[in-house]
């Protein structure tokens, strides 16, 4: 019997985020609401803090906030997925959640360049123990067009029928999102793509993750490119998340849609996915990593862990991401609450590590122009937000990272007032920026408990609340 890994030191650990209990986590999967709770899974390797064949962890919750630890979902264990349930989503039919996910198979497991790809469903009636559906694989194939890059399937219903979206690669090497369509997730007559890539530097060479959902009266296919190449101070991470906005038609199976927009501005966010709250609310997760870093805590027996959840909005043709109203109920004592007028301030607060912080500035007739929020230690800043009020351009910089890559950029649209709420938890700070306009999420390491402070380069006005977090 295989012994899970285990954590051999808790500095890193996040209090409030959902993350590995030990082992290895990356992408969010099957995230739903059934029978009173809303569910997570996520890509898991129990047996390491490396990656290896993906199971589906499991975690549900009552608020969205305090998650309880539930049994393995799906294990590698057979045929059609003897080498990893790789990502996907789930669904409430007829009271039954039915889990549809990937299956991957390499034909030779010491080379991973081949595999093929299959989807597959499992299904529970009681939201814990799952059953593979007994006439696995759903989709066997490929279409005849497709590479073998087809996975994570994305499921919703549509009037009386349901639909799944997949993210794959044609035969030209371009990434792409198609559909299939059923009236039991049991059995799907293939549909066609939506909307292809134009372009692999442009648009990517694979699509993985997509999402298509409505919202304010339009249609988003939310989806993480793999190959954008870097242009200027845009698609700067190794793969990209990010979204197109347009309108879905569903008798021609066509997705009209304007210009890929990046979701997160930060280092850490990939594989985002949502779902629709019982009170109609758009919510998004991500996983809080990206792939190809360091991930210093793996030396201690775990990787990885998940974005909190954000509510979506759509306006000015843009998605905001706003934390979500439940995170309220993580507050304990309010440890700021300052009006400043100052060129450089540290703020002092009991748990800096696990805290929430609210920064307004009042900025209209200031005649400074650059404010910056900073993590440090004694030894340097770990991680930096600067806002330049002559461009409205923020720029987020971190310390453990290449002079090449230690950098990400986002423009706000022209406001009186800056706003930034933040997010710390251990290692990890999230920024939101003027309710969602800009957000950045990001990873930080350090072994000294941080310090924060605000600076500019003339003295400004400066409201501050803070609350230190519990779990």
């Amino acid at each position: 019997m295989r012994v899970p890994a285990k954590i051999t030191n808790e500095r890193y650990r996040l209090n409030y985020h959902v993350s590995t209990p030990s082992g290895w986590m990356n992408d969010p999967n099957g995230f739903s609401y059934y029978q009173g709770y809303y569910h997570i899974f996520y890509q898991y390797y129990p047996y390491s803090s490396k990656r290896g064949p993906m199971h589906w962890g499991h975690y549900r919750s009552q608020d969205l906030i305090h998650w309880e630890e539930l049994p393995i979902a799906l294990t590698p264990d057979s045929p059609e997925d003897d080498n990893g349930c790789y990502s996907g989503s789930a669904i409430e039919k007829d009271g039954r959640l039915y889990l549809i996910y990937t299956g991957n198979h390499y034909y030779d497991v010491n080379d991973h360049s081949r595999f093929c790809q299959t989807q597959n469903v499992a299904y529970s009636d009681d939201g814990i123990h799952f059953t593979k559906y007994s006439g696995n694989p759903v989709i066997a194939l490929p279409p005849a067009d497709n590479s073998q890059h087809f996975r994570d399937p994305k499921v919703w219903q549509h009037g009386d029928s349901y639909y799944i979206i997949v993210g794959s690669q044609n035969k030209a090497g371009l990434g792409r999102a198609i559909t299939y369509k059923s009236t039991d997730l049991l059995h799907w007559k293939y549909l066609g793509p939506i909307a292809v890539s134009q372009g692999r530097d442009n648009e990517g060479y694979t699509w993985e993750c997509p999402d298509l959902f409505s919202l304010n009266g339009q249609d988003v296919l939310l989806c993480s490119p793999q190959g954008i190449a870097a242009k200027g101070k845009k698609y700067l991470n190794l793969y990209q998340t990010g979204y197109f906005i347009g309108k879905m038609d569903y008798h021609q199976n066509q997705f009209a849609h304007g210009a890929f927009q990046e979701l997160d501005h930060g280092h850490d966010f990939y594989a985002a996915q949502t779902m629709l709250t019982p009170d109609n609310r758009r919510i998004v997760i991500g996983w809080l990593d990206m792939w190809h870093a360091d991930f210093p805590e793996q030396a201690d027996g775990w990787c990885g862990a998940l974005t909190l959840p954000r509510e979506l909005t759509l306006k000015n043709n843009q998605l905001y991401m706003k934390p979500i109203k439940e995170l309220k109920q993580l507050r304990q004592e309010k440890v700021i609450a300052e009006k400043l007028v100052t060129s450089s301030q540290q703020i002092n607060v009991s748990d800096p590590q696990h805290l929430e912080l609210f920064l307004t500035a009042e900025t209209e007739n200031w005649s400074g122009n650059e404010i910056n929020l900073v993590l440090k230690n004694k030894q340097e800043n770990l991680v930096t937000l600067t806002w330049n009020k002559g461009n409205n351009e923020v720029v987020l910089t971190r310390a453990d990272k290449p002079a090449a890559d230690s950098r990400r950029y986002g423009r706000l649209r022209p406001k009186p007032n800056l706003k930034i709420q933040v997010f710390i938890d251990t290692s990890s700070i999230e920024f939101f920026i003027n309710d969602g306009e800009l957000v950045f999420s990001e990873r930080y390491y350090t072994s000294e408990t941080p310090q924060i402070l605000v600076n500019a380069d003339q003295s400004v006005k400066v409201n501050i609340i803070g609350y230190t977090l519990a779990k």
